[in-house]
């Protein structure tokens, strides 16, 4: 189940609003210089592979450094469940909007334009692990608020970490499939994938505000 959710937290991040239309942006910037939709397709899952390393690197330094430390270690393992609760019910709420966060984030400057341009596939490689680091204020509460408290109650450094980097894989491969055989498409599926994700980001929402209340009610309150 740990692993399921890190997995579906990191194709949640990956299809909400800001990562999505950023991932399509730099895909069909990588993309527009190669002359052939195989190397379209190459130059998408290097941008993904760069984002995925990213994320797949500062979670697991995050958690192993929890971890390791003695004296964070222990508490954690006394306060991670009581702490899990009201962390889930506030990720919760900021993926259904009742709070909310302003983050502005720069776009690309025309250097680093030029040489993503100049460099080719290696510079897909490279803008995808710096696009990674532009956390929106729905990624970072799944980043933070979801992924890191479930990688470090479980213990788990590295596969839990992976399984999400592969989740934010998934979506972005598909467009760069898209891309590459059929560009077309991209403005339909670009618009379909924005009306499921609503959904699903409701769906996941309530679900963490639900989890989260029955974990307070068990492990703070103490009432089950």
């Amino acid at each position: 189940m740990g692993a399921l959710s890190a997995l579906w937290f990191g194709i949640l991040t990956s299809v909400s609003p800001c990562p999505l239309a950023t991932n399509i942006t730099a895909i069909s910037f990588v993309g527009r210089r190669a002359d052939s939709p195989g190397r379209v397709l190459l130059a998408g899952l290097l941008y993904t592979l760069g984002r995925a390393a990213v994320y797949i690197l500062i979670a697991s330094l995050l958690v192993q450094s929890l971890l390791s430390a003695p004296a964070v270690s222990l508490a954690l393992q006394m306060w991670m469940n009581r702490l899990l609760g009201p962390i889930l019910i506030v990720a919760g709420m900021l993926m259904l909007g009742l709070i909310r966060l302003r983050v502005t984030t720069r776009g690309a400057s025309e250097s680093l334009q030029a040489w993503v341009e100049r460099s080719g596939l290696i510079g897909a490689l490279a803008l995808g692990m710096l696009f990674a680091l532009s956390f929106c204020p729905v990624s970072a509460t799944l980043f933070f608020g979801s992924l890191i408290p479930l990688a470090v109650s479980h213990e788990s450094g590295f596969l839990l970490p992976l399984m999400y980097g592969f989740g934010t894989a998934i979506p972005v491969v598909g467009f760069a499939i898209v891309l590459a055989f059929g560009a077309r498409w991209l403005g339909k599926a670009f618009s379909r994938i924005t009306q499921i994700e609503k959904w699903m980001r409701a769906a996941t929402g309530a679900i963490f505000i639900g989890v989260g209340i029955y974990m307070s009610l068990v492990h703070v309150y103490r009432i089950f």
